[in-house]
């Protein structure tokens, strides 16, 4: 099997063509229908990807009906895996998204640290008390998520910087829904709500070196969370 070549542009989607590699993996090593693939991380050694893409690649056939894919027990092939490659979604993958949001967001709220009105640090508190309140709603949680990272990007006065926060959270396509809930749990979700209470504490501080690691350590959680094996 060869290694999958480095993504150039946007298109086609990496995780895309690791879907395909893996339908491909199938048929050569005459794997069954109703049988376990190899482990993720033998998967990623054999293709040659990171454990990431993978899971993406994963997800994308799981959405398919291609593969099934049962926490705590593996990867198996369904019988439609002679189906073509999944039709990809527009727009970046899940941890292509994080990865930017790594860059960017702990910057946004430094900024927002050094410049957020009392007005504004109200619409942020406001925010966290929403998903305080709806923490057993999954659909409610998440619209107070964004609530929290958008009135941060608010907090700076730049409204180039909203967009790009908007942009973001208009990603979470299917890739992002199935991921989190295979990954999602009350734990994940209890931490989330640290996160977000540091990230306030520091901008109430007025404290941008703060803010800017507590926003950093809250997206590089998330990624490893939905990342692990």
């Amino acid at each position: 099997m060869t290694a999958i070549p480095p993504k150039v542009g946007l298109e086609p989607r990496l995780y895309r063509i690791v879907a395909g590699r893996i339908q491909e993996l199938i048929r050569e090593e005459k794997i069954a229908p109703g049988e376990r693939l190899p482990s993720e991380r033998d998967l990623a050694a054999k293709l040659n990807v990171s454990r990431a893409s993978l899971r993406e690649a994963l997800i994308s056939l799981e959405l398919n009906g291609l593969v099934d894919v049962r926490g705590g027990s593996g990867v198996y092939v369904s019988e439609k895996m002679d189906a073509p490659a999944p039709v990809q979604e527009i727009g970046p993958g899940p941890f292509e998204v994080l990865s930017a949001r790594r860059l960017i967001e702990p910057e946004i709220a430094a900024i927002a640290a050094r410049v957020a009105t009392d007005g504004a640090i109200d619409a942020i508190l406001l925010a966290v008390a929403n998903m305080e309140r709806s923490h057993d709603t999954e659909l409610s949680d998440e619209m107070a998520d964004r609530a929290f990272h958008l009135s941060i990007a608010r907090a700076t006065g730049n409204s180039a910087m909203v967009g790009v926060v908007e942009y973001f959270w208009d990603q979470r396509g299917r890739l992002w829904h199935r991921l989190t809930e295979h990954f999602q749990t009350e734990e994940l979700r209890e931490e989330t709500l640290t996160d977000h209470r540091r990230v306030l504490e520091a901008i109430i501080a007025h404290d941008p070196a703060g803010a800017r690691r507590a926003m950093r350590a809250h997206l590089e959680r998330v990624t490893r969370v939905f990342s692990r094996g």
